[in-house]
């Protein structure tokens, strides 16, 4: 298995996360701990919870931490729309950002989607396995 760098979904998060912090520097010394570190927080924490939820154990807790990442992009399109009504972000900016929610939004659906699969194959697995008392396992027919 590859590692989260090169998962779609973690690319493509972050380059929406450098182009936040990028934009982010013009934004007033007022919202350096408004809506400055709130879109900053919320874009890492869709790359960060990528890359912890592929080092978990099991594929539920990774489904877990991208459902996470899911939650945090969503409040990364809030933020921007927020941050163009409000006049801190030109149209044109933010319409570029909202491409990139989405492109990362598809990218990171297209994972989970793959991490349920694996999740939902290691359960059927799991249910036709049977451990003896000296701890082996044995399959079951169905």
């Amino acid at each position: 298995m590859s590692t989260f760098e090169d998962l779609r979904a973690f690319q493509r998060a972050m380059d929406l996360t450098a182009d936040i912090y990028n934009v982010t520097q013009a934004f007033p010394r007022t919202e350096l701990y408004g809506l400055t570190s709130q879109l900053r927080r919320a874009s890492s924490s869709v790359v960060s919870n990528i890359a912890e939820g592929q080092g978990q154990l099991t594929y539920g807790e990774w489904r877990n931490h991208l459902g996470r990442a899911r939650g945090s992009l969503y409040e990364v399109q809030a933020q921007v729309l927020l941050s163009a009504k409000l006049g801190l972000l030109p149209q044109s900016i933010a319409t570029h950002l909202q491409k990139q929610v989405q492109v990362a939004a598809s990218e990171l659906a297209g994972l989970i989607r793959w991490v349920r699969k694996r999740e939902a194959r290691a359960k059927a697995i799991r249910g036709n396995t049977v451990r003896t008392t000296d701890n082996r396992q044995l399959t079951t027919s169905q």
